[in-house]
């Protein structure tokens, strides 16, 4: 699967642009001359991050998001690939979503039964819907960033490529006309 045509799926999937396309497409590499801030993610932090990403695809016959190291994954992402802006809504959204649920469970996301995190989620998932329908020149919401990039991780990372999709090693030779029958997972 080529780059654009997973950011078209993902951006399809979560009912937007991808933030920090561009910079995807170009590979990562900001333009001459402009350093990016690096922020720091604790192992804390990934771990957080993992937590919500598994929470968004859990293991089922296949892996989750966690077995994927989905967390670490966008802590990269959004070191390399996203501007100062962006970085700073995402930062800023993982102590948001931590407070979101202190707020509706009364507990740490972390600490969080499996169905808190999901109604969480759930009303997250809205609330940045209704947000990105009106935004304007304003950042993405946090919890689309973390969307996307749970996403992303996941349908690029090998258990994402190999065990949620049909997967043929390469080299193969070509077949043009696979009949698919309803169920059946995507080619990679």
């Amino acid at each position: 699967m080529e780059r654009r045509e997973l950011l078209k799926m993902i951006a399809l999937l979560t009912g937007g642009v991808i933030i920090g396309g561009n910079t995807l497409l170009t590979g990562c590499s900001p333009e001459k001359g402009k350093l990016q801030n690096k922020l720091v993610f604790s192992q804390q932090d990934q771990d957080f991050l993992d937590e919500v990403a598994d929470t968004i695809l859990p293991a089922t016959k296949t892996p989750g998001a966690k077995a994927a190291k989905v967390g670490a994954f966008m802590t990269v992402m959004v070191n390399d690939c996203y501007e100062e802006k962006d970085q700073k809504v995402f930062r800023e959204g993982i102590d948001k979503l931590n407070a979101a649920c202190e707020k509706m469970h009364g507990c740490e996301f972390m600490k969080a039964t499996k169905d808190q995190k999901l109604s969480l989620l759930g009303i997250l998932d809205q609330e940045a819907k209704a947000y990105q329908a009106k935004r304007g020149d304003l950042p993405a919401h946090y919890f689309t960033m973390m969307k996307q990039l749970t996403l992303l991780g996941y349908f690029s990372s090998e258990p994402g490529c190999t065990k949620a999709m049909r997967y043929i090693a390469v080299p193969g030779h070509y077949e043009g006309s696979v009949p698919y029958k309803k169920g059946d997972k995507a080619w990679v």
